[in-house]
Parts: C-alpha cells; sequence; structure tokens
C-alpha cells in the first residue's frame, strides 16, 4: 500500500498529512485557507490521490509559512508513501484548458528536486491569496518529494482559471508518473538502477 502519515511541527505551522496514492481523490482538509483548499482539491481528484490535511500556522501574519510548509509536508509523504519507485513510469504531462486559460505539467519521479514555473499571473491576488504562494507550495512540494516539474500556464486572462489548471495539469502528471508501468514491474525506471 502507498500509504503514509507525516506530521510537521515548527514555531509557524502544524501540520498532520494522511496520503493514500492509489485513492479515490477524496479529501478532508482544514488548513485556514479556502483558495489552497480548492487547489489541493484539484490535485487530489485529478491525481486519484486520497490525503487528508489538517493545518494550524500563523496566518495572523500571513499564509506564506503555511502555504510553503503544506507543501513541504506533503512532499515528506509523498517520498514516504512511493518508496523505492520500483514498477513506476516515472514521467508524467498534462496539458488541462479550463475556459481561456490553458496550463502544461510534465514530472519526472527523479530523484532530484527541480522545480521550473512559468506562470504571468494577471492578478496578484486571487481573492485574498498572493498567486506568489503558488510557487511557494510547489517549491516546498519539489525540495521533499525529489521530484523535477515543470509547469507553465500557456494562456489565460483570469488569474483563477490560470491557478485551477496549474493544479488539475500537476494532479493529472503526477497520476501518470505513479502508474504501475506492467512492463516493468520489478524494476526501477533507471537507467542507474535507483531513483
Amino acid at each position: 500500500m502507498r500509504q503514509a502519515q507525516v506530521t510537521r511541527n515548527t514555531l509557524e505551522t502544524q501540520i498532520t498529512i494522511d496520503l493514500n496514492l492509489d485513492g479515490k481523490g477524496s479529501t478532508a482538509m482544514k488548513t485556514g485557507i479556502p483558495f489552497l483548499e480548492h487547489m489541493l482539491d484539484q490535485i487530489a481528484r485529478h491525481g486519484m490521490i486520497d490525503f487528508d490535511i489538517t493545518a494550524k500556522g500563523d496566518l495572523h501574519i500571513d499564509a506564506h509559512h503555511t502555504v510553503e510548509d503544506i507543501g513541504i509536508t506533503l512532499g515528506q509523504a509523498f517520498t514516504k508513501a512511493l518508496g523505492d519507485k520500483k514498477g513506476v513510469r516515472r514521467y508524467g504531462h498534462a496539458y488541462v484548458p479550463l475556459d481561456e486559460a490553458l496550463s502544461r505539467v510534465v514530472i519526472d519521479l527523479s530523484g532530484r528536486p527541480g522545480l521550473t514555473l512559468n506562470a504571468d499571473f494577471v492578478r496578484a491576488r486571487i481573492g485574498d491569496f498572493d498567486v506568489d504562494l503558488i510557487n511557494e507550495f510547489f517549491q516546498g512540494f519539489v525540495n521533499h518529494a525529489l521530484v523535477t516539474v515543470h509547469i507553465d500556464n500557456l494562456t489565460g486572462k483570469n488569474a483563477h482559471h490560470q491557478a485551477e489548471t496549474i493544479f488539475k495539469a500537476f494532479g493529472r502528471a503526477l497520476r501518470m508518473a505513479l502508474e504501475h508501468d506492467p512492463q516493468s514491474a520489478d524494476s526501477i525506471p533507471s537507467t542507474k538502477g535507483t531513483l
């Protein structure tokens, strides 16, 4: 079973995540950041991943620490649940539209953290959510999941649509990369023999 529970406690945040990589796309979240919960729900539903996230953070300052630390903790849970990566496809990609917006995400379960995010958001905030925090979430995730992710928002005139296509495409690409490859069920998908 590709499941994990991780708790992260700092002076700024207290976060617990239960993760099932072979789920149905169900979530339970209590983070205090409704827009982030909406985006995380897109990852779960399109990635067919189940997670339960409870987070308490210093939201009286701003959402930065909480968003970043949720990314970090989700990345740690992902690494723990994925294990040795035997039999996975390793690579995943997806294009996802939402009305005028279109995003592409490509992922490699490489064992090496790397993030390239190209998104020129039309607004700095979506409601009270600072769009800069999208990069912070993904940077925290890749650093601790040890994956390489390329994210490109190709078009968009609505910041909510831009963000939503990014998170949906990420979920879809992740789902593809995590799939079992029946042709290499007992091997690691790398010429090095390890990821």
